[in-house]
């Protein structure tokens, strides 16, 4: 049977004017997998991808762009790479990596991307952020005023942390880096401040741990923990400072106050190292890439304290670095310390001779120094870091057994003691006004006549006195964060007081 053209045409109008004209046609930039293997995947045909684009695989599984070259892009997996296969169809999102942000993420345990994994449904958030973005400039700024409490004498009193500052707690594997964190954190109950913990490649055993902890404090009410475990791959780990950084930022711009605890950025430059080597970028010292500056730098320069116009709020950075033997020269850790404002350094041999927190006073610093400390503490502990570092001079010294005056003797004497009051359990935060009372009974010197061994029976028994027979003072201090001369003289007495039945009670002459 032939076909009659007039058939033929009648057939092709009857096909256009069945066509829908609100269908459109969709346009799909795609290419083609040419390896993959280790979390990485190389693509042929994306001639048009953008550099941190999103692009999606066969099997669903997302990955982002991080090489742009002549006849292929480099594609960091965001999952696992089980079911992709070479010559797999790759289409652009025409995206940039996003994470979900807002008040649905506290309480909430997260991965890199977003997705809860505490097992308590989904989260119900509609809002957004980049996980990379530009960070404030410096007119957006404003200078660092106002402190963090963590709750810890040593820090509160020697290395005082602002908000909105960067501060670096460096120190060897076991040495009590995280105990500094989840005290920060446990303390900032009714502060108002949000918190957000990273946890890069950790085991998962650690971070639930870390999580139990938190619940039993009644803290993850107003945290969200971030976790890319040991067990995700590279590129989970990668992104996953960023994407806390992202969630922090939702809230800075909403004027609230938020710490970012990233543990640790050892770990997140090695998971980079791995991603750049098998992407053949060229290796550099200790076969880092030439960017791993770069890499921490645009990620701690992220905290800011914003200015009136933007709302005021803030985003507190505080990295972690794991050093190996003691050794703060190495690449990683010089580079953090170069971008950040100062360091808590943790020694290991005062770990081990029971000094906890390990804080090595002459190594540790804060750039922003007294401008993020309150009134009331500079007043108590102003002179508090050069006596400390004196007294492990004098100590070191005092081991040869060579005979030294009263004035050296009284300062080893004081040392000893500022140490004991200085030493903390763990999980047990201080409010400020017990910090600036004990503080204030140590540098004026009412424990110098006390065994070393009765400093912390003193001190225990100290604040329920205080709080029974003078509670006006920690009220004044808790609420004006100063120490004005009637609250000084107030705390002067009730010392003096106390110690006298305290000598009657323990029978010291």
């Amino acid at each position: 049977m032939r076909l009659k053209p007039e058939e033929v045409s009648w057939v092709i109008q009857q096909e256009i004017e069945k066509y829908d004209e609100d269908l459109s046609l969709k346009f799909e930039s795609a290419g083609r997998v040419l390896y993959v293997g280790d979390g990485i995947a190389r693509v042929w045909g994306l001639d048009d991808a953008m550099m941190s684009e999103l692009v999606e695989f066969a099997d669903g599984t997302l990955g982002i762009v991080l090489n742009l070259e002549v006849d292929n892009v480099g594609v960091i997996i965001l999952g696992s790479n089980r079911n992709i296969r070479e010559q797999d169809i790759v289409k652009r999102t025409g995206k940039i990596a996003c994470v979900p942000v807002g008040e649905a993420m506290l309480g909430r345990v997260v991965d890199a991307l977003g997705k809860p994994i505490d097992g308590k449904g989904p989260i119900e958030t509609t809002e957004y952020r980049p996980i990379e973005s530009q960070a404030p400039g410096v007119v957006q700024r404003k200078p660092v005023n106002e402190p963090v409490q963590t709750g810890i004498k040593a820090i509160d009193a020697m290395i005082p942390i602002g908000r909105g500052q960067r501060e670096l707690i460096i120190g060897d594997r076991q040495t009590g880096k995280t105990t500094i964190i989840l005290d920060t954190i446990i303390n900032q109950k009714n502060s108002g401040v949000h918190c957000i913990y990273v946890a890069i490649g950790q085991k998962a055993s650690t971070v639930a741990q870390v999580v139990k902890t938190l619940e039993e404090h009644g803290a993850m009410k107003y945290t969200t923990v971030v976790s890319a475990s040991a067990s995700d791959p590279a590129a989970l780990q990668y992104i996953a400072p960023y994407s806390a950084a992202a969630l922090g930022e939702y809230f800075m711009y909403q004027g609230k106050h938020v710490i970012c605890f990233y543990d640790d950025l050892s770990k997140h430059a090695q998971a980079y190292r791995q991603i750049a080597l098998l992407l053949r970028r060229p290796p550099g010292r200790e076969a880092y890439p030439g960017d791993i500056f770069y890499l921490h730098s645009r990620l701690l320069e992220r905290a800011a304290k914003l200015s009136q116009d933007l709302g005021g709020g803030s985003l507190t950075a505080i990295p972690v670095i794991e050093t190996q033997a003691n050794d703060v020269t190495t690449y990683i850790p010089t580079n953090v310390i170069s971008i950040t404002d100062g360091q808590i350094y943790l020694e290991p041999d005062l770990f081990y001779a029971g000094v906890r927190p390990a804080i090595n006073v002459g190594i540790s610093a804060s750039r922003v120094g007294g401008k993020a400390q309150t009134k009331a503490m500079k007043k108590v502990a102003a002179s508090l870091r050069l006596d400390l570092a004196q007294y492990r001079e004098l100590a070191a010294f005092a081991q040869f057994g060579s005979e030294m005056d009263k004035t050296t003797q009284a300062q080893l004497v004081r040392g000893e003691r500022m140490i004991e009051v200085l030493k903390q359990d763990k999980f047990t935060p201080f409010s400020l006004s017990k910090q600036v009372m004990i503080i204030f009974a140590g540098t004026r010197g009412y424990l110098d006549d006390f065994p070393l061994e009765l400093v912390k029976v003193f001190e225990n028994e100290f604040y329920p006195f205080m709080d029974t027979h003078y509670p006006d003072v920690a009220r004044s201090i808790d609420e004006t964060k100063d120490l004005d001369q009637r609250t000084i003289e107030q705390l002067e007495s009730a010392v003096v007081e106390f110690k006298q039945k305290f000598k009657e009670l323990h029978q010291l002459s």
